[in-house]
């Protein structure tokens, strides 16, 4: 263990991009449980992920505006036929969102099969890269975040099936390219899977997660990513397990004799 590693020009822009992904990701994936699409987001990641990879192979520079339309593109095409099929055989939906991110991953192989540093393009497309965050970087995922969040909550996109894939698909994209594929799922379906119904609860787990997350890689000198996920999934644990405790020691207290009223 070392505190040399705790560098805040390098961890206070990682923890906030953390907080940009959050901002979008947690009233989003309490939808995705609603809807009962937990996979979809690592399908749209998966095929924002293929998009870049394209982009890659046909020799566009990794942050110029080619690759990032080319990923939005990938994004917005995979978001459009996952609606088409949640309208034509919602039965298969999540079957069909499986299938797509296999399909996405393996074509993403096959097209770096050639790359001598695939390795390390494809852990990056995994893990991502958030201890390289910069804060001239956090531009384009910031104004993405706050156009998804005006559309989620100022104009209520989320109530339009369209909408919902639409705006999921714009913000997967944009954060993918600084948190990875595993970052984005968990940073979903994590918090909002122990919210209970509650924003600030999924918030504040997330909030969590991210700090203890880097902190413990700026200590330990580990893989940001990678100890985030493992932070998140951690928070998550306590939280619910402090949830079930509490409703647990409400129902007793319901329980003994006297503590209702007559």
């Amino acid at each position: 263990m070392t505190l040399d590693g705790l560098q805040p020009t390098i961890l206070l822009p990682a923890f906030a991009a953390g907080l940009l992904v959050l901002a979008s990701h947690v009233p989003l994936g309490m939808e995705v449980l609603r809807r009962g699409i937990i996979f979809i987001d690592l399908a749209i990641a998966q095929i924002a992920g293929l998009g870049i990879v394209i982009a890659s192979t046909l020799g566009f520079e990794v942050n110029g505006w080619r690759t990032q339309l080319s990923a939005v593109i990938a994004a917005l095409a995979g978001a459009l036929c996952l609606r088409w099929m949640e309208k034509k055989n919602p039965a298969h939906l999540e079957a069909v969102i499986g299938v797509s991110f296999v399909a996405a991953a393996c074509a993403a192989i096959l097209l770096m099969s050639h790359d001598p540093h695939a390795g390390e393009h494809l852990q990056e497309l995994l893990v991502g890269q958030i201890l390289w965050t910069t804060w001239a970087g956090l531009l384009p995922l910031a104004l993405v975040t706050a156009g998804v969040l005006a559309g989620w909550f100022g104009c209520n996109l989320k109530a339009s099936p369209l909408g919902f894939y639409l705006l999921f698909a714009l913000t997967i994209t944009a954060s993918v390219q600084v948190v990875g594929v595993y970052l984005v799922f968990s940073s979903l379906i994590v918090p909002a899977l122990v919210s209970g119904g509650r924003l600030w609860r999924g918030y504040a787990v997330g909030v969590a997660g991210y700090g203890l997350g880097l902190l413990a890689s700026g200590l330990f000198d580990l893989p940001a990513g990678a100890a985030i996920v493992l932070a998140l999934v951690l928070m998550g644990v306590m939280t619910a397990k402090g949830t079930v405790a509490k409703h647990q020691a409400d129902a007793s207290g319901r329980s003994k004799p006297g503590s209702s009223r007559p």
